[in-house]
């Protein structure tokens, strides 16, 4: 059956595969190099992330440890600041980096920044369209009801849409973290530019992950448009 074997239009799917592994192994490669640079004033990240939280102001939010590798994140439902255990207790330059920009989605949160409310809200329309598109394009194409594939790319669709609301709320987060940081003068100068580094290689991962999706959005439609016209 058409699209289930090779086609050109696999070229896409390829093309966005290698650009997601490279972002990927320039952020694992930045953040292992700026990792092993530890800031002169010898504060922990967790101690940097309290000390921000508190001048901007924010004192409900707690701080904990979580296992994994980069696993770092804010929620906002709970309240909840967690670094993963490479950051929490590291004095690196990247560490630091990583804490403070979860601390900026916790400023983003506090001040009520628009982007992340409509992230916020996407998310189980997200969830539902990220579980249920493909099954449904599948059982489409193998029925031949193609209006039925084309229901399961608008689910995709709105999974593409919430990767598309996140770039500004990750970038901004970061923004956030680089003023705070060297506002603060938390880090040196030099310092900065490794923290700067790390969050700009984080930043182009969720870049890479929208434009695979893109492609992965533009070849569904393809394959779905060539068995509609058959």
């Amino acid at each position: 059956m058409y699209g289930f074997y090779w086609d050109s239009t696999y070229y896409l799917v390829l093309l966005g595969v290698a650009l997601c592994a490279i972002a990927s192994w320039n952020v694992s490669s930045t953040y292992r190099r700026f990792s092993r640079v530890m800031n002169g004033r010898g504060v922990a990240a967790q101690d940097v992330a309290a000390q921000i939280l508190q001048r901007s102001g924010i004192y409900d939010v707690r701080i904990e440890r979580v296992r994994g590798n980069l696993t770092d994140h804010y929620s906002p439902h709970e309240k909840v600041l967690r670094l993963s255990d490479n950051v929490y207790g590291s004095t690196s330059v990247a560490a630091i980096g990583v804490a403070a920009h979860e601390c900026g989605h916790a400023i983003q949160h506090h001040v009520g920044y628009a982007p992340l409310k409509l992230r916020s809200a996407s998310v189980p329309i997200a969830n539902f369209g990220s579980k249920l598109y493909w099954p449904i394009i599948l059982i489409g194409l193998l029925m031949g009801y193609m209006q039925l594939a084309q229901i399961g790319i608008l689910l995709f669709a709105v999974v593409v849409f919430f990767q598309l609301v996140t770039l500004p709320v990750e970038f901004n987060a970061s923004r956030r973290a680089l003023a705070i940081l060297s506002g603060n003068n938390i880090l040196w100068e030099e310092e900065m530019r490794g923290a700067r580094k790390v969050l700009t290689a984080a930043a182009l991962t969720y870049v890479a992950s929208l434009f695979s999706s893109i492609l992965q959005m533009l070849r569904l439609i393809l394959i779905v448009g060539r068995r509609d016209q058959r």
